[in-house]
Formats: C-alpha cells, structure tokens, sequence
C-alpha cells in the first residue's frame, strides 16, 4: 500500500485561508456532505459537487486517514412537496425513485457510496428534540401561525461562514422559505405549520402538525451520526448562505460547540459558458451523456480533472470528447504494461518514486488533481518510452493501483479479460524459448478472442481487434 508522506492542506471557506489538515481524532476524519434534494433527477453539475467529494474520500485514504462519509437525502422540503403533488403521488413513493435514479447514476460514475445515507423523513424525531433545546435556551420562538424560527439575534456570530456584514442583518424579520437571496436575512423557519398545499406530509409536534425545515435537518442527521463536533462539512458554494451559515449556527447554538472544523465547497458549473437553466435545455443527466455515445468514465474525468474544485468548470462537449481521448489514452497505456513480464517492473524505482512524491505533494496541496494529473502524464510519456526502448520500468501495477485510487476509473469496458492475458503471458514464454510454432498458435488463439498482437522491442502488446 502507498501511503504519500506530505500533510495535507485545505482552503477552510470559515476561515478564508489554506489549513493544514488536523482531525480531532486521527487517523479517523467524520466527514459530512450534503447530498440530493429527490425532487427530479441530478444533473451533471450536480455531480460536479458529488465527485468532489468522493475526491476528498479518496485523497483523504491515500494519506493514511480512515474517513467515516455521511450524505443526506432531502426527501421533505417545499421542492419535493410541490413535485410529489403535481405527480400525484406520496412523498415517499415519489422520492424514492429519484433516489434509485441518483444511486444508479453514482454508480455509473464510480462514485463512492457513503458510509451513511440517511432520509431526513426518517429522522423526524432527532429533528423535534433539536428544535426544543433550541427553544430551552432562547435561540428560538414559536410564531402565531406555530412554526418555529431560529432567533439570529441569539447568534452573535451569525454570518462568519458567507462573511455577512452584521449591519446588514434583520432580525426579527421572518423567512419561511427553505432557500432565499443573500439580502433576505432574518429568522429562519426550524419547523413549518402544516398547511393545505402540504397534503398528508406532516409529523405531529409538540408545536402542533408541520414539518421540518430544511436547515433543521442537516443539523440533526450529521450530529446524530458523527457527533456534535466533526472534522469536514462540504458541498456546493450556493449552499454556503443561507444552508449552511443557518446550519451553524442552530448547531453552536444547541449545544455550545464548535459544530465543524473545516468548510470546504466547490464552485459553479457552466455550460458552454452559460448557467445551467431549462429555458435553455442545457441541463444535462448522467442519462443524457450516455446518450450520445460517452462513458461514465469520459465524464467522471471530465468534471474532476478539467478545473480545480474552487473553480468555475465549463463544461462543453468538445471537453468532454477530449476527456474520452486522455481515458483512451490511459487505458492504452495500461494495456501495454499489463502485458509485459514481471520482471521488466522494479519496486522502490527512482522513476517511480519522484513521480509519486509530485502526485502527493499536489493532491496535499488543496486537492490540486489537474496538477497532478499533468505529473501523471509527464509518467505516461516517459514510462511509453521506456516501454519502447526494452528498459527498466518502476513498479507499474502498484504505482497505477494509487492513482487509479484518486482517479476512480477503473477498468475500461474493453479491458483485456484474464484469459487472453494468460494466453498471451504464454506467448512470451514461448517466444524466449524461439518456439515459433507455439507462437504462432497462441496469437491465433488470441485473434479468436478478439484481440490483435503487435511484438516491440519492449515485448508484445495486445489491442482490440
């Protein structure tokens, strides 16, 4: 197992500056993502986000830590409400399907699934008694309609994650949407009275009947899982106010601690330029992709490789194209080496080594993946060299297993399958031995198989027919 030697470094949004990574309790990093609100299917730059965070997992792996992943499904909120009406359909049985669609997709794009994702329609229960000790403490206030909102007066801090200017602040004001424009601020909806548009969706309270906010519900779930203090809470940059400034602060509120150490949000998507909107049906599905003849491996490396996390991606479908080429060219490369002999790869290589320290040393940076993915390449070209010349190579199999551990792709659909390799590991044998006639049967062989052999000076490497 490859363990990279560098510490690693994150860009905290709470504290606007770039952190060395420190657990509360190593090697075990509690790490929370929110996940899909189950109201329609996701799209890509949904996944934008998602990948991101099986990024993190992964890089987080590699340096030695043992990440323990939750990732919520908003199945009750005012979106979902409103969409399992207009189908005419329980909440439950509408959610449900965008929930298998969304696991489908995740495995499509080699996502790892978390270790935890729980329904906030399960968690109602949590969700009262977090809204109660609020209410213990002062931080809260039942209205006149009997819903309860959070009192942001309570919160001297209130705005220290979107770096909001105190001045500005309107408490007092009441705000029952889940989701609202930066200038709206003021007191938060905890818990919403059941109202006729709601249908049968509500819960009974000792409030009376209504349902939980959305804020409410990230709280409750990742505390109940990872406790009241964690190391990681990470998303989108749009969740950043008013989600997660809210999630804060009832949190520190409740129970007088710290609630997260570090922040960590990726930036907006683009389509050729342009923000996703269905006006200009421009917001494609992981479905929509496939559609056109990609993998979900061309658009996992597209949406992970093409920007750095805090960056805008644009995403266009040339991009996409020339991702399907830097995969074919990978697979490519590996298909050579998988080939060859044992003992033309050498452990503990020099080649190997300085490469690998490059790879850690930007992945520790930040999570700097296009960085080291251009390390990757310089390797790809100098070990095809290599190759081609007959010479020494570093320990390609254990090298690729590291990186193919961040890059998350996998085998192609063609991948060599281990019969042919053994075939062709038999070939070799018997070409050192100028056994020709046993040659020439084995590439037979192979060619019956669907394969083609070409012989190079750096041994004999095996392609799709």
């Amino acid at each position: 197992m490859i363990r990279c030697r560098h510490r690693l470094h994150f860009f905290n949004t709470l504290s606007r500056r770039r952190e060395e990574f420190q657990p509360l309790s190593p090697p075990k990093v509690r790490l929370y993502a929110c996940g899909p609100t189950v109201y329609g299917r996701a799209h890509i730059g949904n996944f934008r986000t998602f990948l991101f965070v099986d990024l993190l997992r992964r890089v987080l792996r590699l340096f030695g830590f043992e990440p323990e992943s939750v990732m919520n499904y908003t199945d009750v909120d005012d979106k979902t409400i409103a969409a399992a009406r207009a189908a005419s359909l329980p909440l439950r049985e509408f959610t449900s399907r965008y929930i298998r669609l969304f696991e489908e997709d995740l495995k499509i794009l080699h996502i790892l699934l978390p270790d935890h994702h729980p329904k906030a329609t399960d968690h109602i229960g949590i969700m009262i008694a977090l809204i109660e000790e609020l209410l213990r403490k002062g931080h809260a206030y039942v209205g006149e309609d009997g819903s309860v909102y959070f009192r942001i007066s309570s919160y001297p801090n209130y705005g220290k994650l979107a770096h909001l200017d105190r001045q500005g602040l309107q408490p007092g004001t009441r705000i029952a949407e889940d989701e609202y424009i930066k200038e709206s601020v003021g007191d938060f909806a905890l818990w919403k009275a059941w109202k006729p548009e709601d249908g049968e969706v509500g819960w009974d309270s000792p409030w009376g009947r209504g349902r939980p906010g959305w804020h409410i519900e990230c709280s409750a779930m990742s505390m109940h899982y990872l406790g009241q203090e964690f190391d990681i809470h990470c998303g989108g940059v749009d969740l950043i106010f008013p989600h997660h400034e809210n999630e804060i602060a009832q949190s520190c509120c409740a129970t007088g601690k710290a609630f997260v150490r570090t922040w960590l949000h990726c930036s907006h998507m683009l389509v050729d330029g342009e923000k996703m909107s269905k006006s200009l049906g421009n917001t494609y599905s992981v479905e929509d992709i496939l559609s056109k003849g990609y993998t979900g491996r061309h658009l996992r490396f597209l949406l992970l490789t093409s920007a750095h996390y805090r960056q805008t991606l644009n995403f266009t479908w040339d991009g996409l194209a020339a991702a399907k080429a830097a995969v074919e060219r990978i697979d490519d490369w590996t298909a050579r080496w998988r080939t060859l002999p044992a003992e033309r790869f050498a452990a503990g290589s020099p080649v190997g080594n300085e490469f690998l320290d490059k790879f850690c040393a930007s992945l520790a940076d930040d999570l700097n993946l296009p960085e080291a993915l251009g390390h990757f390449f310089e390797f790809l070209r100098a070990t095809n060299r290599a190759i081609d010349l007959g010479a020494p190579l570093p320990d390609l199999p254990s090298i690729w297993k590291a990186i193919d551990a961040i890059l998350g792709l996998g085998e192609p659909q063609d991948a060599i399958p281990p019969h042919v390799q053994e075939m062709a590991a038999r070939r070799a044998e018997a070409r050192k031995r100028k056994d020709w006639p046993q040659s020439d049967l084995l590439r037979e062989a192979i060619e019956k198989e669907g394969w083609t052999v070409r012989d190079t000076p750096g041994g004999q490497e095996l392609r799709r027919k």
